[in-house]
Parts: C-alpha cells; sequence; structure tokens
C-alpha cells in the first residue's frame, strides 16, 4: 500500500483541515507530518466550528487512527489544551492518537526567544506567529533540542535546565524580559505530567506497519508550499519542509511509498505576514475578497492579505511536488465579483514577461499579467453537484485545468465539510 499525500499549494490557509475531514472516510490512519502550533486547519461539521493546531484533523472520525509524527514540533501546553477542548465531542483520544517519541518539544524559553528575534527585526520582521517554532527548528538542527521521548527519561530535568540556560544567555544578549519565565514553567510542566499520559510510540515502525498491512495512509501537512524552508519565499518562510518531500523525513517513508499527491489551493490568493505577494490587492476588491472570505487567520487572529490567483506561483509548487489531483477550495468567496481575475505571467523590471518563479523575484517588485474572465456573480449555497455549477464557474475550472495541467478532482462552494463537490 502506498500513502497518500495532502498539502497546500499556496502561503498556507487553504483549508487543509477541512479537506482532510471529508477526505478521512477513505482513510485509516491521518498522520501529520511537520509543523506545529503555528498550523490552523479549521473543520466545520454539524454546526460546530473547530480550529486544529497540532492533532491530525481525522481525530472527528472514531475509527480512524492519527499519529503526531516526528517531523512536527509540539507544545505540550496548547496540545493538552487541545485535548481538553475534544472533550465535548466525546472523542477516544487515548485509543486513537499516537505521538512519535521524536518529535521535537517547544519550552517556554523557544516562545520568549522567539519573541525577542522578532523584535529585533523591527521593520523586517518575518510575521512569526510567536509560538516558538523557529526557535525549537533551530535547536533541532542544532542537535540540542528536548524530543518527547526525553519526558520519560530520569535526566530529563537537568537536559532541560541545560537547554534553558543556553537560551537565556541568548535572551541577555537582547536584553530581553523574562520574568514570566516561571509562570510559563508552572503551565508546561503541568502539561508534561499529562503528555507522559499518552500514546508515545516510535511512529515511523507504526505507519510502516500500516502500509505493509494495506491500510490506507493519509499524510497531512501544514502552512503551504511556498513557505517552505528551500523553495518558499525566503527568508519570509516556515521553519520545514512543507512540501511532499516532508511527509517521508517526518514520518518516516520511503519516496517509493508516496501515491497520490493532493494539491490544496484557493479560487484566489492569500498570505499571513511579510513577503512577495504578486497578486496583492490594496483596494476595493482586496477588502471585500477578506470580509467574504472571513480571511483572518486561524492562529493569529491576523487579517490576511488577499489577491487574485497566482498561476506562474501554483505551477512550481505542482512541479516540486509531483501534484496528481487538484482540490480547489473557497469558490464561493468570489460569488461577489463580476470580473474575476487570473495572474498568468509577471512582468518584471527590465519589461520582460516570465511565468516562472526564479530566485531574484524574492528580491525585485513584479507586475502581474491579467486575464480577465467573466464571473458567476451568484450564490452557490444550493450547489449540490457540478452539473450545477453556474456556467462560469465551469469555464473557470476548465481554463485552471488546462492552464495547470492537472485535474481538479474537488470544488469546495462554502465551509461545511457538506459543501464539498466532487467531480
Amino acid at each position: 500500500m502506498k500513502m497518500d499525500v495532502l498539502l497546500g499549494l499556496q502561503w498556507g490557509d487553504e483549508g487543509k483541515g477541512k479537506v482532510v475531514d471529508v477526505l478521512a472516510p477513505q482513510y485509516q490512519v491521518v498522520a501529520r507530518f511537520q509543523g506545529g502550533p503555528n498550523a490552523g486547519h479549521t473543520l466545520e461539521f454539524d454546526g460546530i466550528k473547530h480550529v486544529l493546531h497540532q492533532i491530525p484533523s481525522g481525530i472527528f472520525r472514531d475509527n480512524i487512527v492519527n499519529i503526531i509524527g516526528n517531523g512536527v514540533v509540539l507544545d505540550p501546553v496548547i496540545l493538552k489544551k487541545e485535548i481538553e477542548g475534544l472533550h465535548k465531542f466525546n472523542i477516544s483520544f487515548r485509543s486513537n492518537l499516537f505521538i512519535s517519541k521524536k518529535a521535537t518539544i517547544i519550552i517556554p524559553t523557544h516562545k520568549l526567544l522567539d519573541a525577542a528575534y522578532e523584535k529585533s527585526k523591527g521593520d523586517k520582521k518575518i510575521g512569526s506567529t510567536l509560538k516558538g517554532i523557529g526557535p525549537t527548528y533551530q535547536d533541532k538542527i542544532g542537535r540540542v533540542a528536548l524530543r518527547v521521548g526525553d519526558i520519560m527519561a530520569p535526566d530529563f530535568m537537568d537536559k532541560y535546565q541545560a537547554l534553558v540556560e543556553k537560551h537565556k544567555g541568548i535572551l541577555g544578549f537582547y536584553d530581553f524580559d523574562i520574568s514570566l519565565l516561571a509562570e510559563l514553567e508552572k503551565v508546561f510542566f503541568d502539561a508534561v505530567e499529562f503528555f507522559k499520559t499518552l500514546n508515545l510510540v516510535d511512529s515511523e515502525y507504526e505507519v510502516n506497519a500500516y502500509l505493509k498491512e494495506g491500510k490506507s495512509v493519509l499524510a497531512e501537512g501544514a502552512q503551504g508550499s511556498l513557505l517552505d524552508i528551500d523553495f518558499g519565499s525566503y527568508p519570509f518562510v516556515t521553519s520545514s519542509t512543507t512540501m511532499a518531500a516532508g511527509a517521508c523525513t517526518g514520518l518516516g517513508v520511503a519516496p517509493s511509498k508516496i501515491g497520490e499527491v493532493f494539491g490544496i489551493f484557493k479560487a484566489y490568493c492569500t498570505r499571513v505576514g511579510s513577503g512577495p505577494f504578486p497578486t496583492e490587492l490594496f483596494d476595493a476588491d482586496g477588502e471585500a475578497m477578506r470580509k467574504e472570505g472571513n480571511e483572518f487567520g486561524s492562529t493569529t487572529g491576523r487579517p490576511r492579505r488577499c489577491g487574485w490567483i497566482d498561476l506562474p506561483a501554483l505551477r512550481y509548487s505542482i512541479m516540486i511536488n509531483g501534484v496528481t489531483q487538484l482540490f480547489m477550495m473557497k469558490a464561493d468567496v468570489l460569488n461577489i465579483f463580476e470580473e474575476i481575475k487570473i495572474c498568468t505571467h509577471y512582468k518584471l523590471p527590465d519589461g520582460s514577461i516570465v511565468d516562472k518563479l526564479s530566485y531574484e523575484l524574492n528580491d525585485q517588485e513584479v507586475e502581474p499579467v491579467y486575464k480577465t474572465v467573466k464571473g458567476w456573480n451568484t450564490d452557490l449555497r444550493n450547489v449540490q453537484s457540478y452539473e450545477d455549477f453556474p456556467v462560469e464557474l465551469k469555464e473557470y475550472v476548465a481554463y485552471l485545468e488546462e492552464a495547470l495541467e492537472v485535474p481538479i478532482k474537488l470544488v469546495s462552494v462554502g465551509p461545511d465539510r457538506t459543501q464539498t463537490i466532487l467531480r
């Protein structure tokens, strides 16, 4: 059996949580492979809206095993709150949630470091969620981080104190206030004790055993491909590998065992934080898009930057991920527009026209070249099938399929799991 991978193709917030929830009945295992509490996967069903930050989005299905892989960085405090938030749904997390012993732990001083680093950048700040993600991945690469398995070790406190002293030295250099540390540690250690009661496993063995047994596994990514540490708009990126390749390193699965790669994108574009965004709108259309799509970060609450769909960027993400199927989200947000623009190329400062994301695009202003199409300008709430789509929406989907050379198999026309049209 091969493992399918689901990931975002833009700058995150594409609607991955909803799609995992919709696809979940087809799978027996859902596994998160990177990121941390900077992710916010929103699910809506039965009149309920819930946001998951670290727990895989298959958790609301009783018969699905949910795995947090080694590529994830975990905040015990946030995980404890997340699990407590699931109590009202009567979810048996003790039987269907498993956590890799090799996942890295976010400790309180990581959050202080995150804030200190961001403050020091001034107007060149990256737009961090301040959850401690970046400093934790730094420690992981620096080979000094703590991992989930360490909390069970007899010398855990010695390892913890050694890392905290290292962090205090850095925070002192930035003259950053650490008066809140004692309070943060109290909550942290309480969460660590709770953590010890969960299913801590060697998840790479678990995932590969499920595949060997012929069970269906879906790898769930966080953030988006254009935020990838290597291939995103560096340095305005996240700290992990957000592409399909990250599913291999973040779960311990060989590349030969990757099956379908589902690429999720919005019918337009959004971005949170700093960094290049060629099609960003600063006019009434952008504000209307933000309002209609309720484009505010599920993790930070920050208003998202909004703009028209960007085909060169999408083609790039499709290429580096080997996407086999596309899922288009939030088509209903474009209901309000009589005309819709599609960025097909970029115009560079020297006047040349390109359709690729080159290294230089991060450092120079580019002008989007648009194709304008007729909008459907109608409500999609009662749409039950692709045949019910207004002709303009069908033409929009057909144009994107031809331009991207990958079939669009799913179109979302609303936030609820029932408002999802499979083609």
